[in-house]
């Protein structure tokens, strides 16, 4: 198959995961789902700046982009997203705001750094060929630790459910599971997602680097789309207050 396609397929199953989980906001003003909408939209745009090098040639707007929302930013406002879920909405805004100030430092770096050599169109690019130290830099922190926190995330929270105990590690981001075990799938899912999009680089030797990537945009993007909707089937969210109130009010309502 061709890679252009690949890259095509992605871009286009990220932007159905990105509509959905902006209409998820709209409707419940979630702030992980703004996080996972920012996500998606910047994988639509990696994706679809792979799929116009591979169908037109790379070049320098293209590897930029690539990189910048591929590499840089991607993962860290996923990540944030599962901060949200498993912390509560106050940890999750002391990140958001260090994720904000660190995307406006990375956009500014990576559009304006200057390259060692001119983008060959038909070569996959590699940045320790192209730019200094200071993107690859912030390549390296934005796709190791987001990566750690959403696999991480994922498999504990996937491991709290079987322990038949809430999937998050404070009150104030509590979930109720509807299914327990269809949530302990998605979460698994999830994680297995991360892991995919994590594997270019160990695939690269077998398939080529444009295919390694092409392959593992699309098939982990896909992974972690259904791991989405598998969750959002199984569980509903209440805070706190609204918890107990329930729990107070059934036996009447019971009546």
């Amino acid at each position: 198959m061709n890679d252009g396609i690949l890259a095509a397929g992605a871009c286009l199953v990220a932007s159905a995961f990105c509509l959905s989980t902006f209409d998820r906001w709209l409707r419940r003003r979630a702030p992980h789902d703004l996080a996972w909408s920012i996500a998606m939209a910047l994988f639509v745009l990696g994706a679809g700046a792979l799929w116009w090098a591979e169908s037109h040639g790379w070049s320098n707007t293209s590897f930029r982009l690539f990189f910048l929302s591929g590499a840089v930013l991607n993962v860290p406002w996923l990540g944030l997203g599962t901060v949200y879920l498993l912390f509560g909405t106050r940890a999750g805004n002391v990140v958001r705001t260090v994720l904000v100030f660190l995307s406006g430092l990375s956009v500014g770096i990576i559009l304006i750094s200057p390259l060692k050599a001119p983008v060959d169109r038909t070569a996959f690019p590699i940045a320790k060929e192209l730019f200094g130290p200071a993107p690859r830099v912030l390549a390296a922190i934005g796709s190791g630790l987001p990566a750690v926190v959403i696999i991480g995330g994922a498999l504990w929270s996937a491991y709290r459910i079987a322990r038949k105990q809430i999937p998050a590690a404070t009150t104030t981001a509590r979930r109720v599971a509807q299914q327990p075990r269809l949530l302990a799938a998605g979460n698994v899912l999830i994680a297995l997602g991360a892991i995919v999009l994590s594997a270019s680089g160990t695939i690269a030797g077998r398939l080529g680097k444009d295919r390694a990537f092409a392959v593992t945009l699309l098939l982990g993007i896909i992974i972690l789309f259904v791991g989405f909707v598998v969750t959002s089937h199984a569980v509903s969210r209440r805070s706190t207050a609204n918890a107990i109130l329930y729990r107070e009010l059934s036996p009447l309502l019971q009546d």
